[in-house]
């Protein structure tokens, strides 16, 4: 770890602001403390940049080998994409639900360490295969996350329509047309970067891994996140499933994917460095 842990601190300040300016703008509806927030979560966006910068710099690589990293990639896709999509859709509140979950595991990543990887396995796992494959997975679940957020807030204007509490807070959240169909694009794009990464692991574990074996926690775990996704898109596609039912569905997907973050790697023979 460099010497720039001034900047994380910084960060994660400018998050929580961000953060509380969203929740008092879903409070009392709130225009100006929405666009303060705005701000102060682009800002948020450029200090993780740097800091990501910074971290390349000092250590040669792609900087995703420890927890904290990791953690702090995933934050970052999150942002990036809240962003990406606030600023094509404009649906009032998501990056509000987006940045919750983003600012949560932010602040969950101040417990993990910022140790550096040893050199022997930074030349180990620094591969061209293993750094995609990691990024890949890490993208996926950004867009995954996103989709869980589309679906909680489906779920939640789905139950304000069905007890008829009609509000402004109401109308800002979209409709619920629009909310099923950004989930579903979520998915339809972190289904196959997952695909994708999960075949580029298998290949550069058989290259480089002793020990390797599909029956390896982390690789069934993530197996079932694939699985559970493909079978949301299977039932939005296939069957014409929508609504409540499907939205329920994505928040279970999730949680697999949480469990695959956060407690598989624990369990894994060759994901020790996420251990």
């Amino acid at each position: 770890m460099t010497n720039v842990s001034w900047l994380y601190d910084l960060t994660i300040s400018l998050y929580a602001l961000s953060v509380l300016g969203y929740f008092i703008d879903f409070l009392q509806n709130n225009r100006k403390a929405n666009h303060i927030a705005f701000w102060l979560l682009s800002i948020v966006w450029i200090l993780q940049s740097t800091f990501l910068v910074t971290q390349i710099i000092a250590i040669g690589g792609f900087p995703i080998l420890t927890p904290f990293e990791g953690l702090f990639f995933y934050t970052w896709v999150i942002v990036s994409l809240s962003l990406l999509i606030n600023w094509f859709f404009r649906v009032d509140f998501f990056v509000f639900f987006a940045n919750v979950l983003g600012f949560i595991l932010m602040t969950i990543n101040l417990f993990a360490t910022r140790e550096q990887a040893s050199s022997m396995l930074t030349e180990q796992l620094m591969s061209e295969l293993s750094v995609i494959h990691i990024t890949m997975a890490f993208i996926s679940y950004g867009a995954f996350s996103l989709s869980f957020i589309f679906s909680v807030m489906y779920l939640i204007l789905y139950q304000m329509l069905k007890e008829k509490k009609l509000s402004k807070r109401l109308w800002r959240f979209g409709d619920l047309s629009q909310l099923e169909k950004l989930s579903y694009l979520c998915t339809v794009l972190g289904v196959p970067l997952l695909l994708l990464s999960l075949i580029l692991g298998i290949v550069w574990a058989n290259l480089k891994v002793d020990q390797f074996s599909l029956l390896d926690t982390k690789v069934i775990v993530s197996f079932i996140v694939l699985i559970a996704y493909s079978m949301y898109l299977y039932q939005k596609v296939a069957r014409d499933i929508e609504g409540k039912s499907l939205a329920l569905w994505n928040v279970g997907a999730f949680v697999v994917v949480l469990i695959n973050v956060f407690l598989s790697g624990a369990f894994s023979q060759f994901h020790f460095w996420y251990s």
